[in-house]
Formats: C-alpha cells, structure tokens, sequence
C-alpha cells in the first residue's frame, strides 16, 4: 500500500489550486479516482474545503512538485515522515475501563512468562494493577487461576507497545550493568 497525504481531498484542492501537474498525477498521489479530481477542478464537488498546504506541511517538496510539472508521467512521493513522541510531562493516573479490568491477570501472566526478569513495580506500572495481584497470579492462588491465558497486554489495550519496551530495556541495561561490573554510584550525604 503506498502512502497517502495526511488529508488527502484537502491535499488534493491544494495541488489543484496552487500547482500545474495533471488530474491524473493529482489523483495517483492523493488516492482518489480520476473523475473526483477532476469534479473538485471543476467545483463540482468540495467547494468549502480549504487545501491543505503540503509543502509547509513537510509532507511535499517543492523540487518534487517542480518534477511532476516537467514531466506528466512522475509519480510524486510523499517526503519520509519523521515521527516524534511526544513524551507527557505530567503524570497522570490511567483510568481502566470496566471492560479491560478482567483482562489484568491475563496480561500479568503474560508479563511473568515473557519477561520473568520484570520487576513487580514494573509490571504493576505497566498494567495498573497490585504487587498482591501479581503474587496470586504468579503463585497460582488467583481467584481465576484455571481460566487464565497470557494475553499481550498491549493487545488488550492495557499499556502501549513504547511503555513496555521501555520496561524491557531498563531490564536489558541493569542486566548489562551488572555484567560489565559497573556499579550505580550511591552519593550518602553526611
């Protein structure tokens, strides 16, 4: 599947309006039919949509556009998208929903059998759940033991894939450190 613009009607009224590349150039990039584009030049169609600037919008180069207007049969390429995460300062509580809140041992096993290095802490972060929970499902005294399957907690919806590699990597590190025989220094104040 090739890649599309962010908006591609809006896209495609910008191009229209601000470039000189053909119809059908216009609808391979955006990923419309022929016709609907050529409905939108004609102000059949999308009167009230303002174009979306792809160029300012990082999505489009100007020398790719100027390509495109040279030669009719160029196919234009959207620019490599740099993905940013933003990282949120404040911390807030998650809230699980109702729904999700049995599906918890579910995830804890499958934390406990492909990560059995995770600290309790970490798995309680991650999962929202208790350090007595995670005892019970790792000792088999849970109240739904026997009907209990590990199920990838971000597939459940539970933590997102960067907050577990997050965790797994604290892992990999500490185990490194403890490996190379570099220890943490501890500053004791007197």
């Amino acid at each position: 599947m090739a890649q599309r613009p962010l908006m591609p009607k809006a896209s495609a009224v910008w191009l229209i309006e601000n470039t000189s590349i053909s119809f059908k150039q216009v609808a391979d990039f955006c990923g419309l039919h022929h016709l609907e584009v050529v409905a939108i030049a004609d102000g059949e169609t999308l009167q009230n949509i303002k174009g979306f600037d792809l160029v300012s919008a990082n999505q489009l180069s100007r020398e790719e556009i100027e390509k495109a207007e040279k030669d009719k049969d160029y196919k234009m390429q959207l620019l490599e998208q740099k993905n940013y995460i933003v990282e949120n300062t404040k911390r807030t509580k998650k809230y699980t929903p109702l729904s999700k809140r049995q599906d918890r041992p579910n995830a804890i096993l499958w934390l406990l059998r492909n990560h059995p290095k995770l600290k309790d802490a970490q798995i309680a972060r991650l999962v929202t759940t208790t350090n007595s929970t995670i005892e019970q499902v790792r000792n088999r005294t849970h109240w739904n033991s026997t009907n209990l399957s590990p199920i990838d907690p971000v597939i459940l919806g539970l933590c997102t894939q960067v907050d577990l590699d997050t965790e797994v990597s604290k892992i990999k590190k500490d185990a490194e450190d403890t490996n190379t025989g570099r220890v943490k220094e501890k500053y004791i104040s007197k």
